[in-house]
Formats: structure tokens, sequence, C-alpha cells
């Protein structure tokens, strides 16, 4: 047999394993997908993942199953997803505490967010509001502002949890305005939106999700929204940077990530099917009834999110020594 023989028989060899190689590149998803959602089932990121993940389903014609994994201040979850296998079939809902402050606020982490994880999309913020007990007389954040400054005796706040979103959101309006506050830790936002409502604490930051009914029901205040724009669902309160305070932006964000080792293509394929999803208008209204800003960005531009709000939020982190260990 002559070389080009040969050479022609091998390529002929190998071209079914070609055709199908790409073959399965073109039909994913042809199975369930796992949706991993750090936390309990009930609350603002397991409500953004069924929302979405149901619609999803209908789309690829595949199961999108949501599994709960809370502890560990998302670290479980998190650690889970990077050591699943990179294909596509293993999701994570990912918040900034994931993928931007647990790296700060943990000397050592079961993963490495950038280097364990890859990003598909931002799926929506979570904008943070911040509410006081109706009978503490505070009536405008300046009013609020004024007393945190002045007062003799250091003002509590509440949290859903240190670390979490709504502490550090609070510690940023602490620094920003030089006020005279003391954090206050409970376990979730639930219990702490109990304790501004019945005055043992007098403010915490909250996102709609979790603080609507007591926002609507007049069981808290809402005084400003720390975000660039007015929330649709509170026309009426203002936000700090309307107040003066343009530096006081601060939310949850949820995105959606993959092990890092996940082909770009698989990557840029789901990511077209959950913007799309996003985009689909009984979708975005039920997130947006919610509380939920729907985003819906590249890959590229949430990586490049993550890096801007790493950069911002470690250095408060370093700057107030807040650590969880």
């Amino acid at each position: 047999m002559t070389v080009i023989k040969k050479l022609v028989s091998i390529g002929l060899m190998a071209l079914p394993m070609m055709v199908g190689t790409a073959a399965s590149a073109a039909s994913y998803p042809d199975k369930p997908i796992r949706w991993v959602v750090p936390y309990a089932a009930g609350g603002g990121s397991d409500f953004l993942a069924r929302s979405i993940g149901n619609s999803l389903s209908a789309r690829i014609k595949q199961p999108v199953v949501v599994e709960n994994k809370p502890g560990g201040n998302t670290a479980i979850a998190a650690t889970d997803v990077a050591r699943s296998a990179p294909d596509g079939y293993t999701v994570l809902s990912a918040d900034n505490g994931t993928m931007v402050f647990n790296p700060a606020l943990y000397k050592t982490l079961t993963y490495d967010a950038m280097k364990d994880l890859a990003p598909v999309t931002l799926l929506g913020r979570f904008p943070m509001i911040l509410v006081v007990d109706p009978k503490s007389g505070i009536n405008s954040a300046q009013e609020f502002i004024d007393r945190a400054r002045s007062s003799d005796k250091r003002m509590d706040y509440g949290s859903a949890g240190a670390g979490s979103p709504h502490h550090l959101a609070m510690e940023l309006l602490n620094a920003e305005l030089s006020l005279n506050m003391v954090h206050v830790p409970y376990r979730g936002a639930a219990p702490a939106l109990a304790d501004v409502a019945g005055g043992q604490v007098p403010a915490m930051m909250v996102d709609l999700a979790a603080g609507a009914g007591f926002i609507h029901g007049g069981k808290v205040r809402p005084l400003a929204v720390a975000h660039p724009e007015r929330l649709p669902q509170l026309p009426d309160v203002p936000t700090f940077a309307e107040l003066g305070y343009k530096n006081v932006v601060a939310a949850a964000h949820v995105g959606m990530v993959v092990p890092a080792a996940t082909p770009a293509d698989t990557i840029e394929a789901l990511n077209k099917e959950v913007v799309a999803v996003l985009n689909e208008p009984d979708v975005r209204k039920r997130l947006v009834d919610f509380g939920v800003e729907p985003v819906g960005n590249t890959p590229a531009e949430y990586r490049e999110m993550l890096k801007t709000e790493t950069e911002r939020w470690h250095k408060l982190i370093k700057d107030l020594k807040i650590s969880l260990e």
C-alpha cells in the first residue's frame, strides 16, 4: 500500500469518529440538566432557578431538575458543581457571595471562584432597599442618616447573615456615609425583617423579593434604594444617588456558572437558550413582579462584571477587615 493510500485509509477510519463528535456537540442538550441552587427551597435564588428552569425545559425539550444544596455560605454547592463533569449538564446558581465575597471573606475555600467555575450569564439582580421599623419615627433616608451619625450609642442593623449581600450593602452604606452602626446577623432575611418590624433592630438592607410582603404590608418602611434607578415596584422610594450618595449601589447578583473546563461551544449554546428564556415576556413579568431585575448577558460580559465587582467589594472587605474565619 502506498503512503498516500495509507493516509486516505486512516482519514476514512477517523471520519465516523469526527462526525460522531460533531453530532454530539450539535445535539446539546440531549439529556436532563441538573441545576444546583445553594439555598433552601422557597427563597429568591430558588424562585429564579425554578421560574427559568421550567421555561428552559419546555424550550430545549429536556428536564431541568433543580436541586437545593444549602450550606457553607454557598461553598458546598459551588464545590459540588466545580467537581462535576464539564459537559454542560450541571449548572449552578451563583450569587455574588459565591463568586465575589467568599474569596475575600475566607482564607481557605474548597473551590476557586474564577478558576473552577465558568460564567454563562447573569440571570438577574435583586437590588437592595434600606428599610426601618415604621414605629421608629424615622420617615426618610436623611433622617436615618442623621440619627445613625449623631447617635452616642452605635445603631444596630440586621442582615440575612454574615457575608450576605444584605450585610455588605449595609457595610457599604456605613463606610460611604461615615455612620455609626453595628451588625446583628440573622439566619435569613425573614427573621431579620421580623425583628425590624418588631422594633428589636432599627434597620436593614433587604431585596424586594424577600421584603415585598413586609414592605407592602406596612410592617417595614422603605427609605431608599441602592440602585441607579428607582424600582418600578416602589416608584415613590428614591435612590441613594438622588440623595447625593451615588456610590451606594448594591444588589444580590445571581448568575449561572458551570465547571471551568466546559467547552466554549457548550457554554454558548446554553447561554443562547437561557437568554432566550429571560427575554420571554411571561418570564420577565413573573421575575419583575417577584422583585428581580432580569438581565441575560454574554459569558464575556458576565465575566467582566464579576471582575469589576471583585475589585470593588474586595477593597471594602479588606479595608473594614471583615472576615468569616
